[in-house]
């Protein structure tokens, strides 16, 4: 990770109060200029798309010290072997039950929206129930399910229409509203979004571990919602209200970096079994890839999961900004483990409109 983002406490406060460094010029970006066009231009994708004079990538040089390792495996069904199929993604990246034992782990699912019988909006029931389930045998001292929806206040309507109501019944696991949570004052440790301080939630001090359960799916804003779009749905709905518009106008590829380097999950598993794709994502269609992405960097995850799809993760903003701050994205600092990419690439279409050209460009 770069120097200048602190490290974990190891108490049991991932995110503390106090303030930290203060966060570096967004002028000091991996592509200067392009942090110098106004929000709307960053959010239509239009400025870190593109190339350095003389052809030559800043991102390869800004990645020169990082590397991170993804693993890819296949998923054809959501069914019991998914505990299985997560043991064996996992075991490539060195994980097993020593990462969990003792642990208090917060399972961060993608409830966007109340859809019956539509798995490719959120994230599925069974990989929740798969993945709680695990680390339980790796001896969690509890692991508890939470969100903070972003289209709906009735989080019961939302638990019932995904299927993750009777799951958490079944399973006897510990849900928690996030958008009516207790908040505490943490410093946004980047601050590209102007928003000095965020207000988050109470449970994330209770938690020791943060796993972020993201879809995959395409995003008519930021071009694709993976893992670290994900952490939009951990902010407090009574306090950036529905869907979280506080961080839509204040840039959603912004928010998403700071938000990352703010919260900084454990770890990130995205559900590709059936993702979105089109008039992501909450309006698209069905799209199968069959895969769950996994790894400890989110952003060599979503950089992974958007090869996946069919992306270059230069032409995503946020992706492009994470590049040597949060994560690499080269394919050359990324270690492939479990399923090589070649043969697992599934194109997922965007919605055809002129600003999101620029992503496939």
């Amino acid at each position: 990770m770069p120097s200048d983002l602190p490290a974990k406490s190891s108490e049991n406060k991932r995110i503390s109060s106090r303030p930290g460094p203060a966060p570096d010029s967004p002028a000091d970006l991996a592509n200067p200029a392009s942090v110098q066009i106004g929000r709307r231009a960053l959010m239509m994708g239009a400025g870190l798309v593109a190339a350095t004079a003389g052809g030559k990538w800043l991102w390869d040089y800004n990645e020169r010290f990082q590397s991170a390792a993804v693993a890819v495996v296949k998923a054809q069904a959501y069914d019991a072997r998914l505990e299985a199929i997560l043991r064996e993604g996992l075991s490539e990246l060195g994980i097993d039950a020593r990462w969990a034992k003792g642990k208090s782990i917060l399972l961060k699912p993608n409830l966007v929206e109340p859809r019956k019988n539509a798995p490719h909006v959120n994230t599925h029931s069974q990989v929740v129930r798969a993945v709680a389930e695990l680390f339980r045998r790796w001896d969690a001292r509890e692991v508890f399910v939470a969100e903070g929806q972003a289209h709906h206040r009735d989080a019961r309507l939302v638990l019932e229409q995904s299927d993750m109501g009777p799951v958490l019944a079944e399973t006897g696991l510990e849900y928690v509203d996030l958008n009516h949570d207790e908040v505490f004052v943490a410093r946004n440790r980047l601050g590209f979004n102007g928003i000095g301080e965020f207000y988050l939630p109470r449970t994330l001090r209770r938690a020791d571990l943060v796993v972020s359960l993201a879809k995959m799916k395409t995003h008519h804003w930021a071009g694709l919602t993976l893992s670290m779009k994900n952490l939009f749905g951990i902010l407090p709905g009574i306090c950036y209200g529905w869907p979280k518009n506080v961080l839509h106008m204040a840039g959603i590829p912004q928010s998403i970096l700071d938000l990352t380097a703010t919260i900084r999950p454990d770890l990130a598993i995205i559900d590709g079994i059936i993702g979105m794709e089109g008039d992501g994502p909450l309006m698209g269609t069905p799209k199968r890839a069959n895969l769950l992405v996994m790894g400890t960097n989110l952003t060599a995850v979503d950089a992974t999961a958007a090869r996946l799809m069919g992306f270059d993760p230069r032409r995503i903003p946020y992706l492009r900004a994470a590049s040597g701050r949060l994560g690499p994205i080269g394919r050359g600092r990324i270690e492939q483990r479990a399923e090589p990419l070649e043969g697992l690439v599934q194109r997922f279409e965007l919605l055809d409109h002129p600003r999101l050209k620029a992503f496939r460009a």
